[in-house]
């Protein structure tokens, strides 16, 4: 920003505040101490909650990362901070080589046009991936909001650019067309250049301007206008959950809010929350860890290996395989996570055709095989201990092997299954009975697979076994 257009944004944020104020407080839940109800403004209360048993049971959900740096679709979703603040050679010449001279970031914001952008397609292709919420980016760091936010004058989807609420609109249309996926928000707390936020760190957080007069406001106009069942924050790490007023929102969004029943929060809430504090735990973008973890978590990572946001750039090699993500899905579920799989639409309203393609794929594996996913539990053995590439969960008295090979010569070693006498074997996706196993003496199971062309599932296959043990165990 130029030093008129920071003077000028400090004006209308002071201008604001005794309005965000008053909002907040017409929202139910600014700063009455988190409004009454069981849930008190600190960790240790809203750490007692239980997770709404949706969120278990979904186990995977789509996100959408859209904004203005959609528009370069250049490099990174982070656009803006590597072009100003890093001054990144890479990002310098892309802007002298493709545009005037002194073109700045916000007049990006005008080519945001969203033309194409059908949110009823939107909503049919997430269900028709099989996932059970979405997440729509409502800001990213760069402030810009994709609601026509009462915060954010003249740099919201409304004012400049689509000229409508993509927020409301996409809202709208999951209620509509697909109520069963739960319609969820992601939102920034902070923003890299607003001025406000820049006083308060220069103030050492003895200020906090830019958190009672634009983010935190964001929030309650979020919750209270499109009422979603997951928000997922970000941008607070590196500054204390104090500062940013978390637990006080976090007790009203539990308490009193629209959606106190169902909402489910990660765990970006300010400095020591990551990992720590929250429905679910995120602990770093592309969180896998391999392993059971205990409390719930997810694995929010991307399709384009490189990028959140879209980029006109990658290459074929830069996508994940449909395996690559039934991979990352199998070991995610295993050990208690949930994927969320994220894809980045383009400027003018389209989710990129590869995007699609590995979504409906996921889709229809998913119409095969979700016995194994949708409200699975993690089963003893997260994977399995002979055979790599086997990763197991479980549904009542069922337990359910994912393989990601084909094995050869159709035979599968499965050293962490011990079969009894009242067990059988069947794949899912092949509709002709019964699978051979051979009990193994040195402890396992031999499992025959049937023959490729009779099986209808592809890239993945899933043995549902039932009155099997876990090796280790002796009851019979």
């Amino acid at each position: 920003m130029t030093c008129v257009s920071c003077l000028l944004l400090l004006l209308l944020q002071l201008l604001l505040t005794a309005a965000a104020a008053a909002g907040a407080g017409a929202g139910g839940g600014g700063g009455g101490g988190g409004s009454a109800g069981p849930y008190e403004p600190n960790w240790s209360s809203l750490d007692s909650r239980p997770l709404p048993a949706w969120y278990d049971d979904a186990k995977v959900g789509v996100f959408l990362v859209w904004g203005v740096y959609s528009v370069p679709s250049y490099g990174s979703e982070w656009f803006w901070k590597y072009l100003q603040a890093d001054k990144n050679p890479k990002y310098i010449d892309f802007m002298e080589r493709n545009f005037r001279p002194n073109f700045t970031y916000q007049e990006f914001a005008s080519h945001f046009t969203t033309e194409l952008f059908d949110p009823a397609s939107w909503a049919e292709m997430v269900s028709a991936s099989g996932a059970r919420y979405v997440v729509l980016t409502s800001k990213h760091h760069e402030g810009y909001t994709n609601w026509p936010s009462a915060y954010s004058p003249n740099w919201n989807s409304m004012d400049v650019g689509p000229k409508r609420d993509l927020v409301g609109d996409l809202a709208k249309a999951f209620r509509s067309k697909a109520p069963h996926v739960h319609f969820g928000l992601y939102h920034s707390m902070f923003e890299w250049f607003n001025p406000l936020y820049l006083q308060d760190r220069h103030n050492n957080y003895t200020t906090n301007l830019f958190v009672e007069t634009k983010t935190v406001p964001e929030l309650y106009e979020l919750i209270n206008q499109y009422q979603p069942e997951v928000v997922w924050s970000d941008g607070a790490s590196v500054d204390p959950d104090w500062y940013w007023n978390s637990t006080v929102f976090l007790a009203w969004l539990f308490n009193s809010s629209p959606v106190k029943e169902t909402v489910v929060v990660n765990d970006r809430w300010g400095e020591g929350a990551m990992c720590h504090h929250g429905s679910f735990y995120t602990c770093q973008d592309r969180y896998n860890p391999g392993s059971l973890q205990n409390h719930k978590w997810e694995n929010a990572m991307t399709l384009d290996k490189a990028s959140w946001g879209y980029r006109r750039e990658a290459t074929l090699t830069d996508y994940l395989t449909i395996h690559d993500l039934l991979t990352t899905l199998a070991q995610t579920i295993s050990c208690g996570g949930n994927l969320l799989v994220n894809v980045g639409p383009t400027h003018d309203g389209r989710i990129p055709t590869i995007m699609e393609e590995r979504l409906r794929q996921l889709g229809s594996w998913l119409d095969i095989n979700g016995d194994s996913v949708y409200s699975s539990r993690p089963w003893t053995h997260q994977n399995d201990s002979l055979t790599p590439g086997v990763w197991y969960t479980s549904r009542g008295d069922r337990v359910y092997a994912m393989v990601l090979k084909w094995p050869k010569d159709d035979l599968v070693k499965l050293g962490s299954v011990v079969t009894t006498k009242h067990t059988s074997i069947t794949m899912l996706g092949y509709g002709h009975g019964n699978l051979t196993f051979t009990p193994l003496e040195d402890t396992g199971t031999h499992v025959t697979f049937p023959a490729m062309s009779k099986v209808a599932s592809q890239w993945v296959w899933v043995l549902d076994m039932f009155g099997v043990i876990p090796a280790g165990h002796t009851t019979h």
